[in-house]
C-alpha cells in the first residue's frame, strides 16, 4: 500500500461478493462485504489500492503528450506567441498547480493535476504559457489567459479543490494574495497556488 494513503473502508451487508474502490479527494474508499474478516479486508484493501494505482498510471499522461498539448494550446489560443521549450509533470509541487521559468521556456505542472478534467489541465497550461510572455498578473496577462474559453470555470474548479481541505477541517476558507515570483529567483509563480487565487 502506498504510504500516506488515507483509506476509508465501508462495510455493506448488501454487498455479498464484490469489492470496489474509488478515489474521493485525497482518500481512497474501499467497499467490502460486511461478512469479510479483518484479514480478508486487509488483503482486499491492498489489492484494490494496487489496482487503482496501476489504472491511474496507465491513464496518466506522459511528458511528451503534455508538451504536445501545450504546443496545440499555444497555437490555438495564443496565436503561437510562445513556444515552450519543455513541459513536464513534477511531483515536488504540493502548493502550486504549475510554474514556469521564462528564461528557458520551461513549464512544470503538479502531478496532482493528472487526475483532473482535461479542461482544467488545459487552463493551467494556458496560464503558464502566458507567463512565458508576461511574468506578472496584470490586465494584459488575464486578457490573454481568458482567450481560453473555460478559464473562469477552471479557476473556480481549482479554487474549490484548494478550499475543500480547509473547509473540512474548519479552517478559514479565505483566499490569500498571490506572489508573482518564487523566492529562488527566476521561476514565475503560476498564481495557481493551491492556497491562493488561480
Amino acid at each position: 500500500m502506498p504510504q500516506n494513503t488515507k483509506v476509508e473502508v465501508r462495510r455493506s451487508p448488501r454487498r455479498q461478493r464484490t469489492v470496489s474502490a474509488y478515489r474521493d479527494g485525497d482518500k481512497t474508499v474501499v467497499l467490502v462485504p460486511a461478512s469479510f474478516s479483518r484479514a480478508e479486508e486487509k488483503r482486499w484493501v491492498e489489492s484494490m489500492l494496487e489496482r487503482l494505482e496501476a489504472r491511474e498510471e496507465r491513464r496518466r499522461p506522459d511528458d511528451e503528450s503534455l508538451q504536445s498539448r501545450a504546443l496545440d494550446l499555444a497555437d490555438r489560443y495564443l496565436e503561437g506567441l510562445t513556444r515552450p521549450a519543455s513541459v513536464r509533470w513534477v511531483d515536488n509541487q504540493q502548493t502550486r498547480w504549475g510554474s514556469c521559468t521564462p528564461e528557458n521556456g520551461s513549464i512544470r505542472l503538479s502531478r496532482r493535476l493528472s487526475g483532473m478534467p482535461p479542461w482544467v489541465v488545459d487552463y493551467v497550461l494556458v496560464h503558464e504559457l502566458v507567463h512565458l510572455i508576461i511574468p506578472h498578473h496584470g490586465q494584459e496577462f488575464w486578457d490573454l489567459v481568458h482567450r481560453y474559453p473555460k478559464a473562469e470555470r477552471a479557476r473556480g474548479y481549482l479554487e474549490g479543490v484548494s478550499a475543500a481541505p480547509r473547509l473540512e477541517d474548519g479552517s478559514s476558507a479565505e483566499v490569500a494574495e498571490e506572489d508573482d515570483v518564487d523566492d529562488d529567483g527566476g521561476d514565475v509563480s503560476s498564481g495557481l497556488d493551491r492556497s491562493d487565487r488561480a
